[in-house]
């Protein structure tokens, strides 16, 4: 215990000790979403006199902050962003200080990696057992690929984190410095089901089997299928973000000992994601919690990973689909709006998986802005994806689509049959639309 202490308190710097070490032509790396070294983001932009040219690589950013949010920021910091918020996509309009990184999440670290070898690892981690290992809590997506390519590696210690298990425990050996921190852990309020929700929800699950394998993400819809599984059982977890949704089918008793093939090893039992979001409830319950092995992002959202599962269940939304098959879920037009994450990834590997099936989900319409400043109905199944569109699910790699209005099947179905089935589950007021578009693409007879 005194050998901790002392190497712990060795490491241990102020805030402005750890910024002192931010350099021009740096280029640093956060850890993500509500892994993310708050205090160290927060100032980061107080070193802008001092430097120029300074790369600051992040995934879901939990706040706006100044370092790329504030236009003064051009020529000493510039943001990529692997994912789009709001608050990013603000200042990507406003501020130019952020471009967007198209990416598969289980290529995210390794594709940073070939393009550009990070400076400095900025992240999070809980305090340390009596050894000296830490646990990098919410978030190994990217995280222990980039922190070992990093020249050094700046973690904020938090007591309010939980400590989870999996690829998230390191050593301090392997930390250059340590910053004390009792900010509250970001919390992501769940969202309650609506009823369009509701009837999406209700779609998925009457097609999820006992025994299934899933990956669910997070919102309305997500949220309305959890709800709906409660009489399921001997269910696994295999996804690439861990919600409250997950609590909630482990305290009704839905979840079994599906095992989850490692390597030579096996987590049986084990439920599986790659980082967490959402409630103090999540976290609490992910806290030593041995029921929880959070693991790389490289492993968990590899489709031949995914695809060892037995019936696999990918569950992902999307802004668009148009009549062939081609799904949108990360821009409008060419204008971005999210990323693509992991929905390829798992889309692709259930479908590889024995009795997999991937979902995708939307409303079937939407309001849309006018020019004018007012805003009309539009069907979010199109003729045509709107121009500039990013394709973020390749029509070939798309299986279920579903609507408030049914679910259908597109998997293997030519592009007439996929006219059919689409217009038959978008809204009413737009079928002979879409069926008139259809006929004048050539999409149908």
């Amino acid at each position: 215990m005194r050998a901790t202490t002392d190497l712990y308190r060795s490491k241990l710097v102020t805030l402005d000790e750890a910024l002192a070490h931010v350099k021009t032509d740096d280029s640093i790396v956060s850890a993500l979403a509500a892994a993310e070294p708050a205090g160290f983001l927060a100032r980061l932009h107080t070193v802008a006199p001092r430097v120029r040219n300074v790369t600051v690589a992040t995934c879901l950013p939990m706040q706006p902050y100044p370092f790329f949010t504030d236009p003064a920021m051009q020529g000493h910091f510039f943001h990529d962003a692997w994912f789009f918020t709001p608050a990013v996509r603000k200042a990507h309009e406003e501020a130019g200080t952020t471009s967007y990184v198209p990416n598969h999440l289980h290529r995210a670290g390794l594709d940073r990696l070939d393009y550009q070898k990070p400076t400095i690892f900025a992240g999070t981690c809980s305090p340390p057992d009596r050894l000296g290992y830490v646990s990098l809590s919410l978030s190994v997506t990217y995280e222990r690929e980039l922190m070992e390519a990093a020249e050094l590696v700046i973690l904020e210690v938090n007591e309010n984190l939980p400590r989870t298990y999996g690829d998230t425990i390191v050593h301090l050996d392997d930390v250059d410095f340590l910053v004390e921190s009792t900010v509250p852990v970001p919390e992501l309020p769940a969202a309650t089901p609506d009823a369009k929700d509701l009837q999406i929800g209700g779609h998925i699950a009457e097609l999820i089997d006992d025994g299934a394998t899933l990956q669910i993400g997070i919102g309305g819809i997500p949220n309305a299928v959890t709800s709906m599984l409660m009489h399921k059982r001997d269910l696994a977890i295999h996804t690439e973000m861990f919600t409250d949704g997950m609590v909630d089918l482990y305290e009704a008793g839905c979840i079994g000992k599906t095992p989850h093939t490692f390597g030579n090893e096996t987590l049986t039992g084990k439920m599986v994601g790659t980082f967490a979001l959402g409630s103090r409830r999540l976290y609490d319950f992910l806290h030593r919690n041995p029921a929880v092995a959070l693991m790389r992002g490289s492993w968990v959202n590899n489709p031949y990973v995914i695809a060892r599962n037995r019936k696999q269940v990918s569950i992902n939304t999307a802004l668009e689909v148009d009549l062939t098959g081609q799904v949108c879920s990360e821009s409008l037009g060419a204008r971005q709006f999210s990323g693509t994450g992991g929905q390829a990834d798992t889309a692709v590997g259930a479908q590889m998986s024995e009795g997999g099936k991937s979902f995708i989900a939307l409303y079937s319409t939407t309001g849309a802005k006018q020019p004018d400043g007012t805003r009309r109905t539009v069907s979010k199944i199109t003729p045509t994806l709107a121009a500039g569109a990013a394709v973020t699910l390749h029509r070939a790699d798309v299986d279920y689509v579903v609507t408030e209005f049914g679910a259908v099947r597109l998997k293997g179905a030519p592009v007439r049959e996929r006219v059919r089935r689409l217009v038959s589950i978008a809204h009413p007021d737009f079928r002979a639309w879409l069926q008139d578009e259809a006929a004048r693409l050539r999409l149908s007879d």
